[in-house]
């Protein structure tokens, strides 16, 4: 659906987004993480055609974005983390409008409007100006004019900042949803917004794709280990040794004690074993009795942070460079002059300083 090649973004000396390849499959929602800073919005920028690239290439459905704009843009439903809404309109006046800037045929119109709305749950608002809708209801109404058109793909970046935890849910609850209708792209830094609806997952640091696979694949390519922290009464380095021979355990490690005196120990065994039952028997038939027992595996955030983390000198570097900070800012002021449209008290201040 989505084809990205070799594409680079440069801002003067400071390279925003480096040489960066990949493909977005139909009917899967992906997952774009990485921090802050790291290309995210600028790649999807390029993606929906805000932005032109340095160098690279964008297909969407076949049409490159460069080349064949309309046709590729025809394929994506866009919203950018500042939702592009008419403040002074009510939400059925914008979405209409939006409905005929997206040549939705004239008789299909109402019918489209009204169903965006009854899925993104604002068909009680379509009376209200948006201007005094929540948060969380201008956000449903930049997924609302984002799906109007029913495009293949739809983008979301960041769109549960500055939500409460409610309104993240019902948002989570929606992306869900629309994934079963369309290919959905969502960028983000917050991992347990990806984890939770995502099934494949694409991380980028430092305008590099580091990462590309399910978060099992993910799992698995980080050393695909699990851990049982098991507390035992007696003697940690004991029992260590008697599990060395369990069925399914690569390592032990005798983890010293706890407050109380009682053993502490580290199983590591293959991600997709659980060694629980093994180590349990083992442990009983040598009269050692456990006091507790957990299994972790490797998390999104500890993958995230494995593969995104930078040296404090990298830091220091990136922080005195004025470069990179002037890239920051034009790519905030580029986004911010695309998606705010003025409204009429815009209009009016500018008649007032005439």
């Amino acid at each position: 659906m989505i084809e990205v090649k070799n594409l680079t973004k440069k801002y003067g000396n400071h390279i925003a987004v480096d040489n960066l390849s990949f493909k977005v499959e139909s009917g899967r929602i992906y997952g774009f993480l990485g921090p802050n800073g790291a290309g995210k919005s600028t790649t999807m920028n390029i993606i929906t055609g805000y932005l032109a690239a340095t160098d690279g290439t964008v297909t969407i459905g076949g049409y490159n974005i460069q080349t064949e704009p309309e046709k590729a843009k025809a394929k994506v439903g866009y919203l950018p983390e500042m939702p592009p809404l008419y403040a002074e309109m009510t939400v059925k006046e914008y979405l209409d409008f939006v409905a005929e800037l997206k040549n939705v045929p004239k008789s299909e119109r109402q019918e489209q409007v009204e169903k965006v709305m009854e899925e993104t749950h604002i068909t009680d608002m379509s009376g209200r100006l948006i201007r005094n809708l929540s948060k969380g209801y201008k956000q449903r109404v930049g997924m609302a004019q984002a799906i109007l058109g029913d495009p293949e793909v739809l983008i979301f970046d960041e769109p549960s900042v500055g939500l409460d935890p409610k309104q993240i849910i019902e948002v989570r609850d929606l992306i869900r949803k629309l994934g079963e209708k369309h290919t959905v792209i969502l960028s983000s830094h917050i991992l347990s917004e990806v984890s939770a609806v995502c099934d494949h997952i694409m991380i980028i640091s430092k305008g590099k794709l580091v990462a590309d696979g399910s978060p099992e694949e993910l799992q698995n390519m980080m050393g695909g280990k699990a851990e049982i922290e098991i507390t035992v009464l007696g003697d940690a380095s004991e029992a260590a040794k008697i599990l060395k021979n369990a069925e399914g355990v690569d390592d032990v490690i005798a983890d010293g004690k706890d407050q109380q005196g009682n053993g502490k120990i580290r199983v590591v065994s293959a991600i997709n074993v659980d060694a629980r039952e093994a180590v349990s028997l083992k442990l009983a038939e040598n009269r050692i009795a456990i006091m507790g027992m957990e299994r972790r595996e490797k998390s999104l955030e500890d993958i995230f942070l494995e593969l995104t983390s930078q040296d404090p000198a990298s830091e220091n570097a990136q922080q005195e460079d004025p470069a990179s900070e002037s890239a920051e800012q034009k790519d905030s002021a580029s986004k911010e002059a695309i998606s705010e449209p003025e409204t009429s008290a815009d209009n009016e201040a500018k008649e007032e300083d005439k």
